[in-house]
């Protein structure tokens, strides 16, 4: 059984201390990338933050034990949850990007437990900070409105862009898609006589959504330009459903700009983003008396508890049914 390593004190101050010394590769770390790469089929945003989150927990370990051959099998939760405090006291790091770097290191442990690297899981005896809830922002109906109108607008003279962009706001919040699902989306996904779109999510999660009358017009419209931009390019990218001027998918930054760029016009000075399409999405089937079981499926949340924080949203559903319901209202 490997020796378990000693913790050493530092002898300068904490303050002093710094993260940029790069650590050795450790080879089970490379396997466990690879593992989440190739077999789990993890996004290249979510292989990228694992392996930041991982290289941090390796340095922090290598000046924690102060032993440069320190080994898996000798960390405990102890040295887990001082990493954790580490983040919080010295580094002053949100409970939210806390708990995101335990998953990380959760999953490394699970996967070298499986792998009988370790005879024993430290990691599941940690529990995640308590994050702070945080209501989503959203736009009211009336800010939405005006986001279509300007984009209808726009869109009245035909060209290729304007039509794209105003098909792209329309599914954007009838869907109520993340950005990554949208920009990732392929022709063979949309479903324009159904009217549904089949959504890859995260964790590769599959799910099937309903698609309103209105981005169906605007993606009908679309496709006719959209097809002529492919018929005059040599390399177009004919699976995307959004793409450039040059026929190659549109890239998460262009999404970002488009939609912003709307969002900025009925809400300025707030803090608006392309997940405020989705924010507002799930606030307005709540407030019209969607069911939030429903609503968890539409989103492809994993958990309930994700969908919930949008209840506090959704003050004008309960005005509602205390109005109607109640003999006095």
């Amino acid at each position: 059984m490997a020796r378990k390593p000693t913790p050493k004190l530092p002898s300068e101050p904490a303050e002093s201390r710094e993260d940029s010394a790069v650590p050795e590769p450790r080879p089970e770390v490379e396997d466990f990338l690879r593992y989440i790469t190739h077999e789990r089929q993890l996004s290249p945003r979510t292989t990228r933050a694992y392996t930041d989150d991982l290289a941090e927990f390796v340095a922090f370990l290598g000046g924690y034990y102060g032993d440069p051959a320190w080994s898996w099998a000798g960390v405990d939760r102890l040295a887990i949850r001082s990493f954790m405090g580490d983040c919080v006291t010295r580094r002053g790091l949100a409970k939210r990007s806390v708990a995101r770097k335990l998953s990380a290191v959760r999953s490394l442990f699970r996967f070298l437990h499986v792998e009988e690297r370790i005879e024993a899981n430290p990691a599941r005896a940690v529990r995640s900070p308590r994050k702070e809830r945080t209501l989503p922002g959203f736009l009211t109906r009336e800010q939405m409105a005006a986001i279509f109108h300007a984009a209808e607008g726009r869109a009245m003279e035909g060209g290729f862009l304007p039509l794209r962009n105003l098909a792209m706001v329309e599914l954007f919040y009838s869907a109520g898609l993340r950005l990554s699902e949208l920009q990732g989306l392929n022709r063979s996904d949309l479903d324009l006589v159904s009217e549904r779109v089949r959504v890859m999510g995260k964790g590769r999660k599959e799910r099937i959504v309903p698609v309103g009358s209105m981005a169906i017009s605007a993606l009908r419209r679309y496709e006719p330009r959209r097809d002529e931009v492919l018929m005059n390019v040599e390399r177009g990218d004919r699976r995307a459903v959004f793409i450039t001027r040059a026929g190659r998918r549109i890239s998460v930054r262009q999404v970002q700009k488009v939609v912003v760029g709307f969002l900025k016009q009925v809400a300025e000075g707030s803090n608006v983003s392309t997940h405020s399409l989705r924010h507002s999405f799930a606030t307005h089937l709540l407030d019209n008396g969607a069911d939030l079981l429903a609503v968890k499926e539409l989103l492809g949340h994993a958990s309930l508890s994700t969908t919930q924080i949008y209840t506090h949203t959704s003050k004008e559903r309960l005005q509602r049914i205390y109005r109607q319901a109640h003999p006095r209202a």
